[in-house]
C-alpha cells in the first residue's frame, strides 16, 4: 500500500517543516517525523525531509552543525528500526562529517538564521486573528541564551507575547506601542503585522539594537529614520507606502540611565515587555522607566484639559453643523486630531476628523503587558514590592486572556511556564 503523500502546507508536514526552519531540537524533529509516518520514519518521510528541509534553500543555508546532528540522528532512527535509509541522506551525512570540523554548536557562539512560523487554526477569522493562514518571521539570532548574547536570542516569553499580540489584534491595532527590552524584535514585528499605529522598540545593548534593525529589514520593515532610503525619495511614494504600515522606531535605552526628558516625546497607549523581570539589581531602573511611560500620558492629558478649559467655555453656545445650543462644540461635533510637531502631539489643535476617534480615546490611561517566566520567586516578589511603592497595580491575566496556540510544532516551548501581567497606574 502506497504511503499517503505529505503536504508541506498542512499538518503534519507543515509542522515538521516549521520545526526545522525554527531550529527546534533534534528530538522534536524526530518526533514529528514519526508522526508523519504513522510511528515510523518511512522512506516517504525521508524523501519529504530531503525535498523540503535538507536539499532546498533552507538546508543549503542552514547552520551546518545543526544539520549534521539532525541527519546523523535521523539515520540512526531509521537503522534502529531496520528501515532503509535514502542514499542521499548517507551522502549528505558524509559531507557534513568531512567538512565540518569545528562544532561551534556546543560553544554556542554562532549567529544563525531561523524562521518562526505562527500557524493560525482552520476557521480562524478576523478580528480574532490574522487573515493569512500563517505568518513566517525570519530572524537573525544567537544560539547562546546566557553568556553575553541574551538580547539576540529568542526567549519563551517573547514567543508568548508575540502569540498574544497576534491572537488579540484589536488590543494593539491603531495603538502606539512601546516595548522595553525588545531583543531580536519579534514582538515588534508582530505589532506591525496587526497594524499598530506606531511601534517603538528599545534595548540597552548596542549590539542587540543593531541585530534588531537587521531583523526588521529581513521582515521588510525599516526604522523610521530609514523610510526615504527604503521607499525612494518621492514623498508621494513614501506617503502611499506608509499609509498601511506601522511606523517603527528603534533606539538605545539603558534602563539605569534613562531620563524622563528622554522619554517625554513618547506617549504610548501600550507598553510591552518580555522576560524583563530577571535581575533584582535592574528592577528599580525598569520600574522607573515603566512609571515614566505609564504616567506621562495621564499627566499630559490633564495639562491638555486645563489648557483647553477656556476653549470649552467659549464653545458652549456655538452652533456648528447642527450642534444643539448649550452643547460643547468639542464634546458634540469635533473629534480630536493629533497634529505632529516633531515627535510631540498637540491634541489642542482640533478639526473635523473623517472617521476619527473621540477625545475619550486620548484620555484613556496606558497599560503595560509583561510576559515572564518566574524563575526566582524572590526576584518576582521584589518586583511586586517595588511596583507597589511606585503606585503601580499588577494583575495576573494569564487565565483571563489565553492566546491561541500558534506554535503547535514547537515542542521545546513550554507556554504553561509563562505568566502574563498587566501594569497600570493607581
Amino acid at each position: 500500500m502506497a504511503e499517503p503523500k505529505l503536504d508541506p502546507t498542512i499538518p503534519p508536514g507543515l509542522h515538521l517543516v516549521s520545526a526545522f526552519i525554527s531550529m527546534e531540537p533534534t528530538n522534536t524533529l524526530l518526533s514529528l517525523s514519526r508522526e508523519c509516518g504513522g510511528g515510523l520514519v518511512t522512506e516517504g518521510v525521508q524523501r519529504f525531509i530531503w525535498d523540503h528541509c535538507i536539499s532546498n534553500e533552507a538546508g543549503e543555508k542552514g547552520y551546518g552543525p545543526y544539520l549534521r546532528n539532525f541527519v546523523k540522528r535521523l539515520i540512526s532512527e531509521v537503522e534502529s528500526r531496520n528501515g532503509t535509509v535514502l542514499d542521499e541522506l548517507y551522502e549528505r551525512c558524509g559531507y557534513y562529517m568531512s567538512s565540518l570540523k569545528d562544532d561551534r554548536l556546543v560553544k554556542g557562539s554562532a549567529r544563525v538564521h531561523k524562521c518562526i512560523s505562527f500557524l493560525f487554526p482552520d476557521g480562524c477569522e478576523p478580528p480574532s486573528c490574522s487573515k493569512s493562514s500563517n505568518l513566517v518571521v525570519p530572524l537573525h539570532c544567537s544560539l547562546n541564551m546566557l553568556e553575553g548574547d541574551t538580547g539576540c536570542s529568542v526567549w519563551p516569553s517573547s514567543l508568548y507575547l508575540s502569540e498574544f499580540v497576534l491572537s488579540f489584534p484589536d488590543i494593539f491595532s491603531n495603538k502606539s506601542c512601546f516595548e522595553v527590552g525588545s531583543g531580536v524584535g519579534l514582538v515588534g514585528i508582530c505589532l506591525s503585522h496587526v497594524k499598530a499605529s506606531q511601534v517603538i522598540l528599545s534595548d540597552g545593548d548596542l549590539s542587540t539594537l543593531s541585530n534588531m534593525k537587521l531583523n526588521l529589514k529581513l521582515n521588510q520593515l525599516s526604522a523610521e529614520t530609514d523610510v526615504l532610503e527604503r521607499f525612494g525619495e518621492d514623498p508621494n511614494t513614501v506617503q502611499a507606502e506608509l499609509y498601511n504600515k506601522s511606523k517603527v522606531k528603534c533606539f538605545h535605552l539603558p534602563w539605569e540611565s534613562a531620563t524622563e526628558s528622554e522619554l517625554e516625546d513618547y506617549l504610548p497607549d501600550i507598553i510591552l515587555g518580555a522576560d524583563v523581570i530577571y535581575d533584582p539589581s535592574c528592577l528599580p531602573h525598569l520600574l522607573r522607566v515603566l512609571v515614566i511611560l505609564l504616567k506621562q500620558k495621564k499627566a499630559y492629558t490633564q495639562t491638555w484639559e486645563e489648557s483647553c478649559e477656556g476653549r470649552l467655555q467659549d464653545a458652549e453656545h456655538i452652533d456648528v453643523n447642527g450642534a444643539s445650543e448649550g452643547k460643547s462644540l468639542f464634546a458634540h461635533d469635533i473629534h480630536c486630531v493629533t497634529i505632529q510637531n516633531g515627535n510631540r502631539t498637540d491634541p489642542c489643535h482640533v478639526e473635523e476628523l473623517h472617521g476619527g476617534s473621540s477625545v475619550a480615546r486620548l484620555m484613556k490611561c496606558p497599560v503595560a503587558y509583561i510576559a515572564s517566566v518566574i524563575r526566582n520567586i524572590d526576584t518576582f516578589n521584589c518586583f511586586l514590592k517595588l511596583a507597589e511603592e511606585a503606585n503601580l497595580v499588577i494583575a495576573d491575566i494569564t487565565e483571563a486572556l489565553v492566546p491561541l496556540n500558534l506554535l503547535p510544532y514547537m515542542q521545546s516551548y513550554n507556554r504553561s511556564s509563562i505568566r502574563l501581567f498587566t501594569v497600570k497606574c493607581k
